[in-house]
């Protein structure tokens, strides 16, 4: 079992920053990638970015290309997702993800484990 922790959500202003943490725990063998999905009320998750095993291959949804930026620290089992100028359309529960293997997927049901979420609310 692998456990997943995000961290650092709350409330900014459009035009902020913000940095997300997501640690994880338990069985996690390497190689795996890890992804960041948010769902909005009323909404579906959606996906927002994804980090392979070494860092070497980044995907993101090109809503927020440009703006977020994910990374990891694989000695602290952590990766990361920096928020700049957000905006209120960004306002979201935001979900890390892991996903045994080499790959960049970008599926939901691609992953085999999930965090709790962390709510992001952008204020206009």
């Amino acid at each position: 079992q692998v456990q997943l922790a995000e961290s650092g959500g709350g409330l900014v202003q459009a035009g902020g920053s913000l940095r997300l943490s997501c640690a994880a725990s338990g069985r996690t063998l390497s190689p795996y990638a890890v992804g960041w999905f948010r769902q909005a009320p009323g909404k579906e998750r959606e996906f927002v970015a994804v980090i392979n095993w070494s860092g070497g291959s980044i995907y993101y949804a090109g809503s927020v290309k440009g703006r977020f930026t994910i990374s990891r620290d694989n000695a602290k089992n952590t990766v990361y997702l920096q928020m700049n100028s957000p905006k209120p359309e960004d306002t979201a529960v935001y979900y890390c993800a892991y996903a045994a293997g080499y790959g960049i997927p970008r599926a939901r049901d691609e992953y085999d484990y999930w965090g709790q979420g962390t709510q992001v609310t952008v204020s206009s």
